[in-house]
């Protein structure tokens, strides 16, 4: 009887060795004689554990990481096949606690199931939300959607339903969803696991989003730096294609609907819903003037729903469960669960999916585990480069929307970057602005000039020229690039720097002189 071992293909498992670990263990089971089977999974997001491998057992999945080529001979003596005990043995994969605390709704099967076996979806309840949409009809779709209370997952936040309510009302003679899987801020890495790890739950949730509105067509726009990613994207949507799911009759029903990947060029930009539908037209991706809104004049100039990758991958246990269900978790007006990611120096990075409610110490020390470099945290960035820097005086913050706008910061993509002791805030502060200058379209002079000139303006503070003076300014520059700017590129920037300001003035202050001796 072949045993069934787990070898994630996951770019951040390849990335440290997958492959050839999966090479390396057919090859001893071979050389043993012994009759296994590999499948390469998602990952479970423990990333200070990859390569993660698993082992199928009477007991469960035992698993053990973090696996190199040289250990694969001492597992197979240690009897891992049979889940023996090894120093690389977590135990039962469900026990540990990293995972235990979890929950897991829009990442359930993300790291249990073969990404392209539809027979695998299907038995951890896949296309069962798609197949209750369909008996439901649009109108009832887009209130249990608007009823659950989900909100855009790639940072604005804004409630998915009144955005598919606003299409579906809207009139067209075709119709679109896009995806924006254009995942670009620093430390995030959920959508780029969900469409290598379980890619059809994405296609669920367009097609859902499809009936809702009357859209028959849709676009999952991704980045060039994704190459993992797009290759599995594409094999799903053809698998899914062939299965019934997508095309004209959508598994046997009435509603249309099909859908491509698309692949940017790599603009962080293009992360902004206008500049993205601009680039899907092949035309430059800079900014375009609202209103109108996509909504209503969107790719093509027709009615479109754009959508980030975690927003529409939560759809189908929602459609499945109910609206009540996946509201009752989170906490105020942030309802369901969302999926942190964990990076920058900390000791167990990876991605943990929780209900809204934690607070930012939390997350940091009690799941994260403090600094990868044990030295004390001295700041944190959430939502991406353009993500505030929160003091460890800040991390009684509860992970919640209006939590993080109250105190001048905000989840975005909801990855967690964390600095130790050692990190020079006023770098991190330039950095920011050089960063939008360099990623700025052009189209608006506050974002444009404002970033240049911040870039400039923070060198001066950093070599003592009129400090109190340049401080002023840049606080200035800010403000212009807050309220002026046409997109959250130029209007976020000022977030990382005023933050870097405020929390961190001594990093700010001028270097005493040093005396020469005499």
């Amino acid at each position: 009887m072949s045993v069934t071992i787990f070898v994630p293909r996951d770019a951040a498992s390849v990335a440290v060795g997958a492959d050839k670990v999966a090479a390396a263990i057919e090859a001893e089971a071979l050389a043993r004689g012994l009759d296994v089977t590999v499948v390469r999974n998602g990952s479970r997001g423990l990333l200070w554990l990859e390569p993660f491998v698993e082992v199928r057992t009477g007991r469960g999945r035992i698993g053990y990481g973090p696996v190199t080529v040289a250990d694969v001979a001492g597992l197979f003596d240690a009897d891992f096949l049979g889940g023996g005990d090894h120093p690389l043995c977590h135990g039962l994969t469900k026990d540990i606690p990293y995972l235990a605390r979890q929950t897991r709704l829009t990442f359930s099967r993300c790291g249990v199931t073969d990404p392209l076996s539809l027979a695998d979806y299907r038995h951890y309840e896949g296309l069962k939300g798609l197949e209750k949409a369909i008996a439901m009809g649009p109108a009832a779709i887009v209130k249990t959607v608007t009823d659950s209370g989900l909100r855009g997952r790639g940072g604005a936040g804004f409630p998915t339903g009144i955005k598919w309510k606003t299409v579906a009302d809207a009139a067209g003679p075709q119709k679109y969803i896009v995806c924006n899987a254009d995942e670009g801020d620093s430390g995030t890495f959920s959508d780029r696991m969900i469409m290598e790890g379980d890619p059809f739950v994405l296609i669920e949730g367009m097609v859902i989003a499809g009936i809702a509105t009357g859209a028959t067509k849709g676009y999952i726009y991704t980045r060039s730096e994704y190459p993992h990613a797009i290759r599995t994207m594409r094999a799903a949507v053809d698998i899914a294609r062939v299965a019934g799911i997508l095309g004209p009759s959508v598994m046997g029903s009435s509603y249309a609907f099909d859908m491509e990947v698309r692949m940017g060029a790599g603009a962080y930009v293009c992360g902004e819903e206008t500049s993205l539908l601009n680039s899907l037209e092949g035309k430059r991706g800079i900014v375009r003037a609202k209103p109108p809104l996509p909504a209503l004049q969107g790719l093509f100039g027709r009615p479109t729903v754009v959508n980030n990758v975690i927003s529409l991958a939560s759809v189908p246990v929602i459609l499945d469960r109910g609206a009540n269900f996946y509201r009752d978790y989170g906490v105020g007006r942030s309802h369901g669960t969302i999926p942190i990611q964990l990076a920058g120096n900390i000791k167990h990075g990876g991605l943990y999916e929780t209900a809204f409610g934690l607070t930012l110490g939390e997350l940091i020390y009690d799941i994260g585990g403090g600094t990868a470099s044990g030295r004390p945290v001295k700041a944190v960035q959430v939502g991406g480069p353009l993500g505030a820097y929160f003091p460890p005086s800040l991390f009684d913050t509860v992970f919640d929307y209006e939590a993080f706008a109250a105190r001048d910061g905000l989840i975005g993509h909801a990855g967690i970057v964390v600095f130790d002791d050692t990190a020079d805030m006023l770098k991190q502060a330039r950095f920011a602005m050089e960063f939008c200058a360099v990623e700025s379209c052009g189209k608006c002079t506050p974002c444009r000039i404002g970033s240049t000139r911040g870039v400039e303006t923070v060198d001066l503070i950093a070599r003592g020229i009129e400090p109190e003076k340049n401080r002023a300014l840049l606080a200035d520059l800010c403000n212009t690039m807050k309220f002026g700017s046409l997109c959250a590129l130029g209007g976020f920037t000022p977030y990382p720097v005023m933050s870097a300001l405020h929390h961190f003035p001594d990093d700010f202050a001028p270097a005493p002189l040093v005396e020469a001796a005499e």
